[in-house]
């Protein structure tokens, strides 16, 4: 009998595209189930004007040079504007491109080959897999590599180590700066209560103010706040942390502190657009159910839990599917 390679070779020898209009958060996820395919994908980002724009993801693709055969062997595909692209390929290529939409594609996803959800999404049907957590690039191997980049400089900052990512004002959350300054004062005390070294990475959308008021309130503890020059320490910070503290706005840094198996602390903050926040409050639910976060009440607690890894969970089903659709071929 044959026997059937691991996970990590099934797209080793396949011609493969990942495809997103070229937003971070969707272009990551993508390429961590390329790479956990053991593919080393081609990077297709798509940008159509109106109309097309506009008719995603119900409409026909834009024409595009680049999106052109010979098509891939495997695409993987995320964000609306990439949907139309992913129906024609599937089309075009007479059902020899396997495709895998990663989100709800907001259309039937007996479209495709294979659709993963967020479980908050509520998305069912018989091609469908859905994880509380969202997919990544991490990898054990990564942390570790990233821990030792950064580890000289945090040598100085004593244990417990606390990350903190901090997200920003959203769609659904609002990180004002009053918010801003109670999360400053918490974070001190836990430094001043508890010893706590504290490793703090803001984004773009923290915002200035609030960045600058969590580092003042920090400057005479044993903090770093990574100020936006040289390589970022996010990944870094993760690996040589004891504990996580992540603002509750990205569902992918909530899933990628709970793929460390350290404590997650959350800091929820204040929505401004309710219906929206519905599925923010599903996964939050369903995170702290899962035992791997909890509320951020200012202080630290300590516990265990199984970590969360949706990128191979996703990997495998999707190597499963691929391989079943190979053999059928051969067969064909």
């Amino acid at each position: 009998m044959t026997e059937i390679p691991p996970v990590s070779e099934t797209a080793r020898n396949l011609r493969v595209w990942v495809l997103t209009n070229g937003m971070a958060g969707f272009e990551s996820q993508a390429i961590g189930i390329a790479e956990a395919l053991g593919a080393a994908p081609e990077i297709k980002r798509v940008a159509p004007r109106g109309p097309w724009k506009w008719l995603a993801p119900w409409g026909p693709a834009a024409p595009q040079a680049d999106i052109a055969p010979p098509w891939p062997d495997l695409l993987i595909a995320s964000g609306r504007q990439s949907i139309p692209y992913a129906r024609m390929i599937r089309r075009q290529s007479a059902g020899r491109t396997f495709t895998v939409i990663l989100q709800d594609p907001r259309v039937a996803p007996a479209h495709f080959d294979f659709v993963w959800a967020p479980a908050h999404d509520r998305l069912e049907g018989p091609n469908v897999l859905s994880t509380l957590a969202s997919p990544h690039r991490l990898t054990r191997e990564k942390l570790a590599a990233e821990a030792a980049r950064f580890a000289t400089q945090v040598a100085h900052l004593p244990h417990p180590r606390i990350a903190v990512l901090l997200g920003g004002s959203n769609a659904v959350y609002r990180l004002s700066e009053d918010t801003a300054a109670r999360i400053a004062a918490q974070l001190a005390g836990l430094a001043e209560r508890e010893g706590a070294g504290l490793m703090v990475t803001p984004s773009r959308r923290t915002g200035a103010a609030q960045t600058e008021t969590i580092r003042a309130a920090l400057e005479d503890k044993p903090a770093i706040v990574w100020d936006g020059s040289g390589d970022n320490p996010y990944f870094g910070f993760l690996g040589l942390a004891d504990a996580v503290i992540v603002t509750c706005d990205s569902v992918n840094m909530v899933g990628e502190a709970a793929f460390t198996g350290k404590p997650v602390h959350v800091i929820e903050l204040e929505a401004h657009r309710r219906k929206k926040e519905a599925k923010f409050r599903r996964f939050l639910d369903g995170i702290y159910a899962s035992g791997a976060a909890r509320p951020f009440t200012g202080r630290l607690e300590s516990w265990e839990y199984a970590p969360l890894n949706a990128t191979d969970e996703i990997a495998e089903a999707i190597a499963l599917r691929l391989r079943a659709c190979m053999a059928e071929a051969r067969k064909g």
